[in-house]
């Protein structure tokens, strides 16, 4: 799959069942050519946009750590939004992993910059006892890159596996202490991705952002869908006006849990992760 489908195509679920295999063994999967260059390049000039008046306001933007940022947008600031969430891949995994009641509760970006560090070894919330007592993944984080990731620009590292670790003596549930930093190098991937194509993961998966030693941005749209009993939506603030709510296809507008309202207000950024602020030491 190289584009996004038109017509009765772009209705029918697709086969993940590879995807989903991937996702409970090394808590990541993804889809090369998902989507469009064309598509990927509209979605780096929505994420500039979008970074460029976050920024210019107090807790527009908040810190993962030395010159890296995460913005949470609402969807009209993303022009293909429906493309993304109704790409049949997107559909096909979330209602293999989480069921047909599943909700999109996240939107945002993540915007390493030039001199960004690399992070602590982290996972992105501690790990629900439903996934603890019944490996059963309540959560799924999907990634697209705006930009050709190059080895310098400090690219995503993932430790697979480690979606199902136990995690007693993790610093607030997410950060395993430092002298099992040995395990985690031993394991880790990092990723290449390309305009167009999108991963999803399980954010349980220990994972760090690297160094940027290049002076370009590295920005990777983050779209965060949660199964029933989840409660990763209490972290953010989305909302879509009636106007945008009503021109949406009843197929999305069932997954969307967010406030519908008259008039889109800034979002104040409330999704900090204290741990990530000063990065790796």
């Amino acid at each position: 799959m190289h584009a996004i489908p038109d017509g009765p195509a772009a209705e029918a679920a697709v086969d993940v069942t590879q995807d989903v295999a991937n996702l409970y063994a090394d808590g990541i999967t993804a889809l090369k050519g998902a989507f469009a260059v064309a598509w990927a390049d509209r979605l780096r000039e929505d994420i500039d946009a979008a970074f460029e008046e976050a920024r210019s306001r107090p807790d527009g933007a908040v810190g993962r750590g030395p010159h890296r940022y995460y913005v949470e947008i609402h969807p009209e600031q993303l022009s293909g939004f429906v493309e993304l969430v109704d790409h049949p891949w997107v559909r096909s995994l979330a209602t293999a992993v989480l069921g047909p009641d599943y909700r999109i509760v996240e939107l945002g970006f993540d915007v390493p910059l030039e001199g960004a560090v690399d992070q602590p070894w982290h996972r992105d919330f501690p790990i629900p006892a439903e996934t603890l007592a019944e490996r059963r993944l309540t959560s799924l984080a999907f990634n697209v890159t705006a930009v050709d990731t190059d080895p310098d620009m400090g690219p995503f590292e993932i430790a697979p596996g480690t979606q199902w670790d136990d995690a007693p003596d993790f610093e607030h549930g997410m950060f395993p202490p430092r002298e099992r930093y040995g395990r985690y190098e031993q394991l880790a991937v990092r990723k290449y991705p390309r305009r167009g194509d999108i991963s999803a993961r399980s954010a349980l998966t220990v994972h760090r952002g690297t160094r940027n030693e290049s002076a370009k941005a590295r920005p990777v749209l983050v779209l965060g869908l949660d199964g029933p009993g989840a409660d990763n939506a209490d972290r953010h603030d989305a909302a879509v006006t009636r106007r945008f709510w009503e021109s949406l296809p009843e197929r999305v507008r069932r997954h969307l849990d967010c406030p519908v309202v008259d008039e889109l207000t800034p979002i104040t950024q409330k999704h900090t992760i204290e741990g990530l602020i000063m990065g790796a030491v």
